[in-house]
């Protein structure tokens, strides 16, 4: 006689199967998690129960497809259900017997329930017309079949069966436009399914596989073999001990689950107990992926619980600075929602997100102070990562980063950190000084760049265009300023120098102010200058927006007309200074215009006429 399912509805039951689950392929994890719930049941009984005669390694879980007949079957060799428990745990929808069980165990006992919502055996459903279960309980001498075609209701018979354990068997819907459901009888994508999601069940996952090899008895031929494969690895690497794992089976693991076959630059194996509980195994690659600095790009750690996959890359696991991080969590208190495929975000996610940043943190910088150079070359990678990482939510993570920081310095023109940097620092000196542009070349053409370091001064090369917004959101380290090169803060005068330049400047005011007019507000000020060496000209900014920052902000798309406050600065002891003091106004425009585009040429920047800057040089060179 048909029965009615108690869970309500016709709706009910079509949303446990058209709206809970993304992806139809999981009805396999599901139903593999559920075998797995049932023979962990029977083997913690066979530990105080001497009737249960079968040893951990007798436990097996067999997946048969049928192509013929359209039936794909899950079969276990667990503890079973009664006709009671398939009425109570198949015609209840989310009931959930693995949960009832799990609540009545001993906190310390080693069994790893999986199920808690009663709703995966119904993702069945989703590839299936027809599902029948035949269970027989360990110890009752009847078998029983549940069948089922979906909500109009299912019926439950005795049936035969020699052993105690569960068969589940699917047949499939008639393949669609849309889904091809006899992929499901594919054995090499079952593989697939089950190494994806189910890899690290505790029990063999077995089947039937079929592979041509050549023919043992006739020459040049071949032949079809059918072997029984284990399917699953069924210890997780990251559950062993430290100890018992070689560094080819951690490059092994990375190479193949994450596609990358060069080593990593580094590998964290953790497990951590406590208010936040979980095995983690992550790693830093040594090169970024081709589209790591695209929007493409997915960051995010695989999930598990238990030993089973719930995200491919749950992205709430990493900040976005340590998104290079590839790797895993593995743990059992997570708070999933009832499809297992989404995580519910409460504090234990959180904490176990918090507790993997200080990892990562404490592991990179533990890599800078003992393995430089595999550093170096991570850093050439994921350096730029780490500067947005100082530059998002102004400035927020700047603890967590500043010390990872490094940057070519003029000491010896290798990397340095901005700790190496203050212990370098000179007797009296408050700044850490910087310059700005495309490569290292070019900055040492500046001519305020030649001037400091002619005075002995270390400065870092900045080349990357967040540089110097990263730096700018640091503000401080150690309580010591940066001080861009090219700006009007810098102030490497004695109060001498800077009393006769003051004089200088007001000595000449008129012709600087017409040398302004000139320019037609082009800069804030024009001004004499002994911070130069052999340079006539330079531009230095004001405020906090660069020459080189309003390069890089013109060149997104979309920006026009950003332009730095900055100032035309002559050198006070070049001879064209002299000059400037004996010419017309006529000329001194012309020469006004000329030491304008040169200092604009020199800092990198384009003029807007390059006709009348050749027109200007040939005339004045006649």
């Amino acid at each position: 006689m048909k029965k009615q399912f108690k869970a309500e509805s016709k709706k009910l039951l079509d949303m446990m199967i058209n709206s809970i689950y993304t992806h139809k392929e999981i009805f396999l994890r599901e139903l593999i998690s559920n075998a797995s719930d049932a023979v962990d049941k029977l083997y913690f009984r066979s530990l105080t129960d001497d009737s249960v005669n079968l040893s951990k390694d007798d436990f097996k879980i067999i997946i048969t497809s049928d192509k013929d007949a359209g039936t794909l079957t899950i079969e276990d060799n667990g503890c079973g259900m009664t006709a009671k428990e398939l009425e109570n745990n198949l015609g209840t929808i989310a009931k959930s017997g693995s949960l009832d069980f799990k609540k009545n165990l001993d906190e310390k006992t080693d069994v790893e329930i999986i199920g808690q919502f009663g709703v995966g055996f119904y993702s069945a459903f989703m590839v299936a017309d027809k599902v029948s279960v035949l269970s027989k309980a360990f110890g009752e001498e009847k078998a029983n079949i549940w069948i089922s075609e979906g909500a109009d209701g299912y019926t439950i018979e005795e049936a035969e069966k020699e052993t105690a354990g569960t068969v589940i068997t699917l047949y499939l819907k008639e393949d669609t436009e849309e889904d091809n459901y006899s992929d499901y009888l594919d054995t090499y994508r079952l593989s697939a399914i089950v190494k994806k999601y189910s890899d690290y069940i505790r029990y063999p996952i077995v089947m039937d596989v079929t592979t041509t090899k050549p023919s043992e008895d006739k020459e040049g031929e071949y032949e079809q073999v059918t072997e029984t494969k284990t399917l699953n690895s069924m210890i997780p690497l990251w559950r062993k001990n430290k100890s018992e794992i070689t560094e080819e089976e951690y490059n092994t693991f990375y190479s193949d689950k994450f596609y990358d076959f060069e080593k990593p630059a580094k590998v964290i194996h953790s497990k951590v107990e406590g208010q936040a509980t979980y095995d983690a195994l992550l790693y830093i690659p040594k090169r970024a992926p081709y589209d790591y600095y695209t929007k493409n790009f997915e960051k995010g750690l695989a999930l598990y619980s238990n030993g089973v996959l719930i995200m491919d890359k749950c992205p709430d696991l990493l900040p976005d600075y340590f998104s290079f991080v590839k790797g895993l969590v593995d743990s059992a208190d997570l708070s999933l929602n009832i499809s297992r495929e989404v995580l519910q975000h409460d504090y234990q996610l959180k904490l176990i997100a918090k507790t993997v940043e200080k990892k990562i943190r404490q592991e990179l910088i533990t890599m800078l102070r003992k393995d430089r150079e595999i550093y170096e070359e991570f850093y050439k990678a994921f350096g730029a990562q780490l500067k947005y990482g100082l530059y998002e939510n102004y400035g927020a993570n700047k603890e967590n980063l500043q010390d990872l920081l490094m940057f070519i310095s003029s000491h010896e023109d290798k990397f340095a950190t901005l700790e190496e940097y203050v212990e370098r620092m000179k007797e009296g000196q408050e700044n850490i000084y910087y310059a700005c542009g495309e490569t290292k070349s070019k900055i040492d053409m500046l001519p305020q760049v030649e001037a400091v370091k002619d005075k002995g001064f270390e400065i870092l090369y900045f080349t990357e265009n967040v540089d110097e917004f990263a730096i700018q959101m640091l503000m401080k380290y150690q309580d010591k300023g940066f001080v861009n090169v090219c700006a009007d803060k810098l102030d490497l005068n004695t109060d001498e120098e800077k009393e006769a330049l003051k004089k200088e400047n007001e000595d000449a005011k008129d012709m600087l102010t017409k040398m302004k007019s000139y320019l037609d507000n082009s800069v804030n000020e024009v001004r004499f200058t002994n911070a130069l060496k052999n340079h006539a000209s330079c531009l230095t900014s004001e405020g906090m927006l660069s020459t080189e920052m309003e390069k890089v902000l013109n060149a997104m798309p979309g920006a026009t007309g950003i332009k730095a406050e900055t100032v035309l600065e002559i050198n006070a002891s070049h001879p064209v200074a002299a000059r400037l003091r004996c010419i017309d106004d006529e000329k001194l425009k012309k020469y006004t215009k000329l030491l304008y585009m040169q200092a604009r040429l020199i800092g990198g920047l384009s003029i807007e006429d390059p006709a009348e800057f050749c027109s200007l040089v040939s005339e004045l060179m006649e």
